[in-house]
């Protein structure tokens, strides 16, 4: 923000302040992020186009993982393009609409990574423990309708959230991290934000919630499978893979949730910079090598895809 504050908020320039104490090897970070970013597009862009050319993975299972990688490119490409940039400028300065565009971006990404893992815990619940429901109740026209809830919540959640934020009068511009995010752009408002932290409050319940499902659906999985060594073999290889999504994907965003609301002044910033990107970059990098290494299927159809074109291009 320029020195003396608008009278519309719609003029405010926010100072990124995440980069300050990164003034020197700024080139090596550029690389760095810039291959991390390249790399990550190609893994789920390679995942998603092996699940849409191989006609034997049009299964749920695999449709639930490719919009899973959607969505990991959709985030990583809320993140990337502003830090690159930032990381070749002098200056970190964001306006106020390109900051509520990252808002909504990176805040629906986070929301819709959630739901996606709990439609695939569902998913696996269903396979595992209701085998002959299975085809009954994933047919394709509720495939398609679960495909599109995690989005629609997603947008809808964060839509309100930041319609909540746009109403605040901001009286400060300097914003501690390397994007933006809700409930820092809330932390300048001079005005009452208690229905802004009300609505966190209840979004964190409400996809509390879906934790507590995915947890109730693994719980009766696993019981399931203790009964059968075939079962046991199933779960090792479909079900493995999502948790150790899960696990990542949980720390890395409880992790930013905590530290966001609750760090100190004198955190360095070396550390507020990690823990609010890890959830941008770790998830979308591994998600596609975590399900490519452990799924015999997506394994050998990516491998079969690219015999086919290096065999075409010799």
């Amino acid at each position: 923000m320029s020195s003396t504050m608008e009278n519309s908020t719609r003029e405010v320039v926010f100072s990124l302040n995440g980069l300050n104490d990164t003034r020197t090897n700024k080139l090596i970070y550029f690389s760095c992020s810039f291959l991390i970013y390249l790399f990550t597009i190609f893994v789920n862009m390679t995942l998603v186009v092996t699940v849409m050319l191989d006609r034997i993975l049009h299964e749920p299972m695999y449709i639930f993982l490719c919009n899973l990688c959607v969505n990991g490119i959709y985030g990583a490409t809320s993140f990337y393009p502003k830090i690159l940039l930032d990381l070749l400028l002098e200056s970190h300065v964001i306006s106020y609409s390109a900051c509520v565009t990252q808002i909504f971006i990176v805040h629906s990404y986070v929301l819709c990574e959630l739901s996606n893992l709990t439609v695939m815990a569902f998913d696996r619940y269903v396979a595992i423990c209701k085998p002959l429901q299975y085809h009954p109740i994933m047919t394709p026209g509720n495939v398609g309708k679960i495909l599109l809830l995690p989005w629609l919540l997603s947008f809808a959640e964060i839509l309100i959230g930041v319609l909540l934020m746009l109403r605040l009068t901001l009286c400060g511009s300097k914003i501690n991290k390397l994007y933006c995010t809700n409930w820092d752009v809330v932390k300048l408002s001079c005005t009452d934000t208690s229905i802004n932290n009300f609505y966190g409050y209840g979004i964190l319940i409400t996809h509390f919630v879906q934790v507590v499902l995915i947890v109730i659906s693994y719980f009766h999985i696993i019981r399931a499978c203790v009964r059968s060594q075939a079962e046991q073999s199933k779960f090792m290889e479909t079900c493995l893979p999502h948790l150790i999504t899960l696990a990542i994907y949980g720390l890395s965003a409880a992790f930013d949730v905590l530290y966001a609301r609750y760090e100190s002044s004198s955190s360095l910033q070396g550390l507020r910079n990690f823990f609010s990107i890890e959830y941008l970059i770790i998830p979308p990098l591994l998600n596609p090598l975590i399900y490519g290494l452990k799924l015999k299927q997506i394994h050998r159809s990516v491998w079969r895809l690219f015999s086919r074109k290096v065999s075409a291009l010799t």
